[in-house]
């Protein structure tokens, strides 16, 4: 049989079980129906009345001497192959946005997105080329709207600048060329001054990029009359060029476009402690063989800030310059994940999405309700995901296992973001480094789980309080049938 395993390593002992080994099931059978099955599970609160044929189970090797994750108590995505050590008739699976419907109270059209949820208010940033030749024409212009609920929006008259004879608009910059790609950020570094909670960097390919800053998100002034990041012939400027303040890294962070080997559109990455002086740009090298990618659109996953998600426009030259979405994740400054080759977003029906600059997503994936995310692509629309949805560990008809590395967490209980089908399950054993089953956390210990939450506390025979384990290397082996997890985190 086939498997997938994660790029590192694994080495067995001889006789001993592997992620090769064939798992099989066989249908409760006993119990007249489903209901019955389940209730009577869940009151035993072991697995004795689930499929009993599973094949042998996955471990870890004594030989094995992989690095122990430090996970503490944060939330973990599957959306990398970070955590799994080894896997068995599971496999990692990219979810569909789907579209939302037709929002009745759309704000002005997305060109160069930018949404940003504030507490209560969602805050919308756009590019309005106003018939623009070029880019940085002195006819484009920054567009600002709001919304409470992510859905229906206002383009307030904010009597900022005189534009056609008139101050009656929703414009907030108009000084060419920094329009053409402004892209602000909320700041979360500590300490921020009130008059600076928000920032951007704006340019063109022929100005760098100049530094802003503004209390209130609307009003805006350049932080210096200098560029901060200088102009090479390397680089192009003129696409969004995304920054914000890391928690992880606690710096400053841009990503930007630049050529990889003069030829393919690509990114680069510089950081800065102070968001004025910035280091020497990095390749990030994430395309691969001949593919050009426009725009990035990093940023910190609002539930997982170590982790950046980025949805770059994968552009297609020789299918008549047809371009369509892709998925990527970074963790710190590793380079780009690409777990997921194919298309995050397609083009879809309507044939105007199939032409150049058709599909563009907006910086940020935000909340816009509960358990839920949005995705705003042009010219406006937007998609939804379950939170954490961008991927998960799914299993078919067929149950399936996957086994963690070592990791060392904190926190007093398990909770797992899942969905079951009504006939299927999963279940979790919690096991020591040298992949032994922690006594009173075994598989057969745990209760079975199935459903569909957000945030589900696994629970075994004698509880949930896995309290004990906290501070030491620690294994977590799922066994999953009709079943998709998308992310774990010890809290509590």
């Amino acid at each position: 049989m086939k498997y997938a395993m994660s790029q590192q390593p694994m080495h067995y002992q001889p006789g001993r079980p592997h992620a090769g080994a064939a798992l099989k099931t066989t249908a409760p059978g006993t119990i007249q129906s489903r209901r019955e099955w389940l209730k009577t599970a869940l009151s035993m609160g072991a697995m004795t009345m689930l499929p009993s044929s599973l094949g042998p189970a996955l471990r870890a090797s004594a030989s094995d001497t992989p690095l122990v994750r430090e996970m503490g108590g944060r939330r973990e995505l599957f959306i990398d192959r970070f955590l799994i050590a080894q896997e068995n008739g599971v496999c990692l699976k990219l979810h569909e946005p789907q579209p939302a419907p037709v929002m009745t109270e759309p704000a002005d059209s997305l060109e160069y997105g930018t949404v940003i949820k504030d507490g209560d208010i969602f805050r919308l940033y756009t590019r309005d080329g106003r018939g623009a030749r070029f880019d940085g024409d002195v006819t484009e212009v920054t567009r600002y709207c709001e919304s409470r609920d992510g859905i229906h929006w206002t383009k307030p008259k904010l009597d900022i600048h005189e534009i056609d004879g008139s101050r009656d608009n929703n414009i907030i910059l108009h000084e060419a060329p920094f329009c053409h790609n402004f892209s602000p950020f909320l700041d979360c570094r500590p300490g921020i001054p009130p008059g600076e909670r928000f920032k951007a960097l704006a340019g063109t390919v022929k100005s760098s990029l100049f530094a802003f800053a503004s209390g209130d998100g609307i009003h805006w002034r350049k932080l210096r009359p200098e560029a901060v990041i200088r102009y090479t012939r390397e680089y192009a400027f003129d696409s969004q060029n995304v920054s914000f303040w890391s928690e992880t890294e606690q710096c400053y962070v841009c990503y930007f476009r630049h050529f990889l080997d003069k030829k393919l559109r690509s990114v680069c990455r510089t950081t800065s402690p102070d968001f004025f002086t910035w280091s020497d740009p990095v390749p990030m090298k994430p395309n691969l063989p001949g593919e050009h990618l426009y725009t990035t659109l990093t940023h910190p996953y609002f539930r997982a800030p170590h982790i950046y998600i980025a949805l770059p426009t994968r552009f297609h030259q020789d299918r008549g310059e047809s371009t369509d979405i892709l998925f990527m994740t970074a963790r710190g400054n590793s380079p780009f994940d690409r777990t997921f080759r194919e298309a995050f977003i397609r083009p879809g029906l309507d044939p105007a999405r199939w032409g150049n600059r058709s599909n563009y997503a907006a910086l940020n994936v935000v909340p816009t309700g509960p358990g839920e995310m949005s995705i705003y692509v042009t010219p406006f629309r937007r998609l939804i995901l379950r939170a954490d949805g961008f991927a998960s560990v799914h299993a078919g008809a067929d149950a399936g296992e996957l086994l963690t590395w070592p990791l060392r967490f904190s926190g007093r209980t398990l909770k797992i973001n899942y969905a079951t089908s009504a006939g299927g399950s999963l279940r979790v054993e919690l096991q020591d480094s040298r992949g032994q089953p922690c006594p009173g956390f075994t598989l057969g210990e745990c209760r079975v789980i199935v459903g569909d939450q957000i945030e589900q506390t696994v629970a075994w025979t004698k509880g949930s309080d896995v309290s004990s384990l906290a501070g030491q290397p620690v294994r977590l082996r799922f066994v999953l049938q009709e079943a998709d997890l998308f992310a774990i985190q010890f809290a509590g």
